[in-house]
């Protein structure tokens, strides 16, 4: 309840419909004559009542609660791959910037052919990443991964390299040859439209990273 910054908002409707309905049943009660002008107006505001209090009903349906975020455990970094040109230094620099902003993204890894290539967000000691079954099984498909809630897949130990108490994760492959690796601080947080808007940053670094690697090879 106290991170949901639209509770107090929903229950608003609740709050007036029951107090003016309160109100009106008071004023009834300590009326010695009812005129015909009260009984029309006391019928109008039951009504109006009635509708703050179906109001804030659906509100209840409709306006979904924020997931609980919390803060996660480590330090503020940013780290690249020395040995990488600027240019695509710059590229990754860009894409990380974009995600940590944008998105509930609170930390990221860029994993491509067995090296880290980026950290940046809120970062741990551990740098090293050592493909588990979840990543290992992402990287074979070639299809992302969305883990909603983190602490309920026991897998969640192969990432030892985000913050312990990661809520929420994207593994989005960078083709078959690695991985960008998105840790959120809130379960249930990435929205459909952030999931395609990753895949589509994912594919731009891909294709980046592709033609670096063509140019070393010559």
């Amino acid at each position: 309840m106290t991170n949901d910054q639209n509770y107090v908002l929903r229950q608003l409707p609740f709050v007036v419909g029951g107090l003016g309905g309160t109100l009106l049943l008071v004023n009834r009660l300590l009326t010695p004559q009812l005129t015909a002008s009260q009984a029309r107006s006391d019928a109008l505001g039951v009504i109006l009542s009635a509708m703050l209090i179906l109001t804030g009903l659906l509100w209840q349906q409709v306006q979904s609660r924020s997931p609980d975020a919390v803060e996660l455990v480590g330090e503020e970094g940013f780290e690249l791959a020395p040995e990488l040109p600027d240019e695509v230094k710059t590229e990754l620099a860009w894409a990380s910037h974009l995600l940590l902003t944008n998105t509930v993204t609170r930390s990221l890894v860029v994993f491509y052919q067995g090296q880290v290539l980026l950290r940046r967000g809120i970062l741990v000691n551990n740098s090293e990443v050592k493909p588990g079954p979840i990543l290992t099984r992402v990287l074979e498909k070639q299809k992302a991964i969305y883990l909603v809630n983190l602490k309920l897949y026991p897998g969640r130990i192969e990432f030892d390299y985000l913050p312990e108490n990661t809520q929420g994760l994207i593994c989005q492959p960078l083709d078959a040859q690695g991985a960008l690796i998105l840790a959120a601080n809130a379960p249930r947080s990435y929205t459909k439209q952030d999931e395609n808007w990753i895949e589509g940053i994912a594919q731009k670094l891909a294709n980046t990273l592709s033609h670096h690697q063509a140019k070393t090879k010559k």
